[in-house]
C-alpha cells in the first residue's frame, strides 16, 4: 500500500524527529519543568536547528504557562507542536498560479544542487494534472546536465522545454520563452536559472538582466521568484535566503530533501527569521514528494506524533 503523504513527510522528517524526539524522551520521562529542565529542552531545540530565536520564544512560552509542573513527554510533545504550528501557519501558503498573467512567469532561483530542475518538473507535472499549460525554460545554460533533466521533465509532463545552445544568454532565452508562452497561451512558465553562488557578482548580474530583459515584453515579470533551499544544508540556508534576497525578490520558498537531512527544524528557523511563504516541501525523489506545506502536519511530523 503505498504510503499517504503524513506518511511520507514523517519519514522523511524521522532523523530529525530523532534528534528531537529522541531528546525529548531522554530529557522528560515525567519529571518537574524546573530551570534545569528548561535548559535542556531549548538546547535541544538550539541543535535540531529552530535556532535560538524560536527556541527562547517557546522556552518562555512554557516558563509562562507550565512552571514547576509534573510533565511527560508526550504533553511536551504536543505542547511543542502546538508552538511550532503557530510558527508556521503564517508562511504556510500553497503556490498558486494569478489567472490574471498569462503567462504566470515563475523565475526559480538557488544554488547549484538544492533541486532546483527537479522541483520546476514536479511543479510542472501537478500544474499539467490540474489542467494547466505549462512551459519550462532551461535558463542554466551553462550546465547541460540542468538542461538535459529539464528535457527529461518535459517528456515526462509532456511540457514544452525551450532550450538554446550551450551557454547561450539566458536573458535572451528567458525573453524568447515568455514571447512565445504568451503567444501559445500558456498558464505558467518555469524559468531555470544558474546558482553559481561563489561567483556572487556574475550571478547577480545574470538574474538582473533576465529580469531587465523580461520587463521589456512584460513589466510584471516575473510574478514569483521561487528560492529552493536544501534542507541537509541547516543553518547554511538562512544563509542562502539572505544572499538571494539581496539579488532578486525573493517571494516565496521551496524546501527539498526533508528526507535526507536530520535539519528539519531549519524550516521553523527560516518562518520565524524571513516569514516568508513556503509554498511546498519535498520528502523524496518521486514527483508526488513534493507538496503544499502543511504547518499542522509539519509540527507533527517534525516532535514524532501522529497525524492529527
Amino acid at each position: 500500500m503505498a504510503l499517504g503523504f503524513f506518511s511520507r513527510l514523517k519519514q522523511g522528517l524521522s532523523r530529525s524527529t530523532q534528534k528531537l524526539g529522541g531528546g525529548l524522551t531522554s530529557v522528560f520521562t515525567k519529571r518537574k519543568l524546573d530551570e534545569e529542565a528548561l535548559e535542556e529542552l531549548e538546547e535541544l531545540l538550539i541543535t535540531a536547528d529552530l535556532g535560538p530565536n524560536v527556541a527562547e520564544r517557546i522556552i518562555e512560552s512554557f516558563r509562562s504557562s507550565r512552571f514547576g509542573t509534573e510533565v511527560t513527554d508526550e504533553e511536551i510533545r504536543s505542547a511543542l507542536a502546538e508552538e511550532i504550528a503557530q510558527i508556521l501557519e503564517p508562511v504556510a501558503v500553497p503556490f498558486e498560479p494569478d489567472p490574471a498573467h498569462k503567462p504566470h512567469v515563475v523565475l526559480v532561483v538557488g544554488v547549484n544542487g538544492t533541486g532546483k530542475t527537479t522541483t520546476i518538473g514536479k511543479m510542472a507535472r501537478f500544474f499539467t494534472q490540474e489542467g494547466k499549460k505549462v512551459m519550462m525554460v532551461a535558463g542554466d545554460t551553462f550546465r547541460a546536465a540542468a538542461v538535459e533533466q529539464l528535457q527529461v521533465w518535459g517528456e515526462r509532463t509532456g511540457c514544452p522545454v525551450i532550450a538554446g545552445p550551450p551557454n547561450c544568454d539566458a536573458a535572451g532565452l528567458a525573453f524568447e520563452a515568455l514571447k512565445r508562452g504568451k503567444a501559445e497561451g500558456a498558464d505558467l512558465l518555469f524559468i531555470d536559472t544558474a546558482g553559481r553562488l561563489h561567483n556572487k557578482g556574475a550571478l547577480m548580474e545574470e538574474l538582473a538582466k533576465v529580469i531587465r530583459v523580461m520587463r521589456k515584453f512584460d513589466e510584471t515579470a516575473p510574478h514569483t521568484v521561487l528560492l529552493v533551499l536544501d534542507a541537509t544544508t541547516g543553518q547554511n540556508a538562512m544563509e542562502q535566503v539572505r544572499v538571494f534576497r539581496e539579488l532578486v525578490n525573493v517571494t516565496g520558498l521551496v524546501v527539498t530533501k526533508l528526507d535526507g537531512s536530520a535539519r528539519g527544524g531549519i524550516v521553523v528557523a527560516l518562518a520565524d527569521s524571513f516569514g516568508l511563504p513556503v509554498h511546498a516541501v519535498g520528502v523524496g525523489e518521486q514527483a508526488e514528494d513534493l507538496r503544499p506545506f502543511s504547518a499542522q502536519d509539519y509540527a507533527r511530523g517534525l516532535v514524532g506524533l501522529p497525524e492529527a
